[in-house]
């Protein structure tokens, strides 16, 4: 297995693993382990654009800046390998919209939450991409027959608001780099 992190001694893993069917007789090559990821305090240190505040010629990329998650690490390095041609070619680029996935991931870990928390200084911490990144959006109260929503649905019909913004801001992003 690959990614099997978890907080249980080597022994303890071997025995709940071998209850499953088929692994009873299994070797284990190596087992899980937590582990800590090092990453930058990003809203401190680097710009909108993912450079070092105090030596710009410096830009970070991927799982160090704060993201986490294969996919999040490859879209914020994407986004700083893309910012880096566009500076090296002497032109400005928008970024993503903090509406998209990309873009809220990037206002994180660049310091934009900050500016809307009220509650004083926050310590920074890693994070993957998750709805509550995302710029509320104002949320649908009743269902398309009129009838009043609540709970999960409720929940449900936020989270398909939110993508088709996304969808939209994204797609209006891409149009105008292009």
């Amino acid at each position: 297995m690959v990614g099997f992190q978890t907080k249980l001694k080597y022994g303890e893993q071997g025995r709940v693993l071998r209850v499953i069917p088929g692994l009873e007789k299994a070797e284990f090559a190596r087992f899980g382990g937590m582990h800590r990821n090092t990453y930058l305090n990003s809203p401190g240190l680097l710009d909108a654009r993912l450079r070092l505040k105090a030596a710009p010629r410096l830009r970070f990329a991927g799982q160090i800046t704060g993201c986490e998650g294969y996919v999040e690490s490859a879209g914020v390095g994407l986004i700083a390998g893309r910012l880096a041609a566009a500076e090296r070619l002497a032109r400005n680029p928008a970024l993503p919209p903090p509406t998209t996935a990309i873009g809220a991931l990037l206002n994180h870990i660049t310091g934009g939450h900050i500016e809307s928390i009220d509650a004083g200084p926050r310590s920074f911490q890693p994070m993957n991409v998750n709805f509550g990144l995302f710029p509320p959006i104002a949320e649908p109260r009743v269902d398309e027959a009129g009838k009043r929503m609540a709970g999960p649905e409720r929940g449900l019909a936020r989270k398909r608001a939110l993508s088709a913004r996304a969808q939209q801001d994204l797609a209006e992003w891409m149009n105008a780099a292009s």
